[in-house]
Formats: C-alpha cells, structure tokens, sequence
C-alpha cells in the first residue's frame, strides 16, 4: 500500500512539474545574421593523374609531374606552411576487354593562395607542369573567425528584433533568454573560373587573360531563441 501511495504522489508531483513548465510565458523565434566580404585568399585542390599498363612506370611518370609541380610552387615564393601533398594513391585497374591490369597514380595537393593577384599565374603554371585535374577551388577570407562572430551577433540581434515585434502588439515585453540554439551550416563556398582550356590555349599568349571573378562571399548564422515573456 505504501508502494502504490508513493508512486502516485510521485506521479502527481511529476504532473504538476510538467504543467507548470508549459505554463511558463515565452516565444521562440529563429534569427539569421549575414556578413559579405571580399574574399582574399583562395584553397586550392589539384592533382596529378597519370594511367599506363606497367605500375613503376606510371608512379614514376607521376613522380616526375609532381616535382615539377612544386618547383613552380617554389619559384612562385609560396610559403611552405601553405602547400601540402594532400593524397597519393596508385591502384591496378583491370580491363575486362583486354583481359589486363592497368595502373592509375594520381598526388593531390591543397595549396593556399594568400595573393590572389597571383591565382592565374599560378592555374596556368599548374597545368603547363603536369597538374591535370582541378579538383576543387574555394575563395575565404584570412579574418574568416572574425565574420563569423559578427554573423552571429547578427542573427542574435535579428531574433531578439523579431520577438519584440510580436509581443509589443499583445502588450508584453521579452525577458531573458531561456535556450540558444546554434543552426549555421557549415560554410563552404564555390568559385567562378575560366575553364581549364581557357587557361591552357590562347589565340595571342602574349594577350593578358583574367580568369578570376572572385566576388563576395556570404558568411550566414542561424539561430533559435526562447525568450521569456514579462
């Protein structure tokens, strides 16, 4: 009997407690905070791909493409913290027609271009020594923690706006925050360049060619507020 007491009054204190949690005054809003900029550098993926039938031959061959590469690199007096080999892989490929193995080799590197004036010197020279695949190019900014931290406080402010305009109308006022719940997405933003042929043929090479249009950037965050209603 004691058993069956004590589990009721657990469960009635347990009702009360949830009743008097949803009876409690608030309004939940989401704001979004944006900060454009300029980008001012930009990342960088390229790789070497080479392919043949004997599997020493084509890692040299790659090899040999990939030293090239990073002689540009060097020459371009990139700092050495901002270039790095990023993947390397040499797998048999077997052809089911000819009933044989062949090889593909391919090195990734990720370079980081902090002067961008120098972005088309640098495409073109990748692909004049032995790069034949772009994998990825993606412009930021070198104060990218410190535009995020104003998107934040943007939105915050965005969703603090929104909740005074809906109760100032029922004749309330918001109170403190109950929960904060962060919603960004990770950034990631995409270039816009010329194609690679672009970069590789030219009518007049001594013509100067722009292959750049970096653009702004658009640094987003996304939050959900609780305020408390006074």
């Amino acid at each position: 009997m004691k058993k069956i007491i004590l589990v009721l009054t657990v469960f009635v204190m347990t009702m009360s407690y949830a009743q008097e949690i949803k009876l409690i005054p608030q309004i939940n809003v989401s704001g979004e905070g944006k900060v454009k900029v300029v980008p001012d550098q930009a990342l960088i993926t390229a790789t070497v791909e080479t392919k043949g039938t004997m599997a020493k031959e084509v890692k040299k061959q790659n090899d040999q493409q990939v030293e090239s590469v990073l002689k540009l690199i060097k020459k371009m007096n990139l700092n050495p913290a901002d270039y790095k080999t990023q993947r390397v892989a040499l797998n048999p490929q077997y052809d089911y027609e000819k009933k044989k193995h062949n090889y593909n080799a391919t090195q990734t590197i990720e370079i980081t271009l902090k002067d961008l004036s120098k972005y088309d010197e640098l495409m073109e020279g990748l692909v004049e020594n032995g790069i034949n695949r772009i994998d990825n190019v993606s412009f930021q900014s070198s104060k990218m923690a410190q535009y995020e931290s104003e998107a934040r406080k943007l939105a915050i402010k965005e969703a603090k706006s929104k909740a005074e305009d809906y109760v100032s109308v029922v004749g309330q006022k918001i109170g403190r925050a109950l929960t904060i719940t962060d919603n960004s997405q990770g950034y990631s933003p995409q270039p816009v360049y010329a194609r690679m042929k672009t970069m590789v043929i030219s009518e007049d090479a001594s013509t100067p060619r722009e292959t750049l249009a970096a653009g702004e950037i658009e640094i987003t965050a996304n939050v959900n507020v609780s305020f408390l209603l006074d």
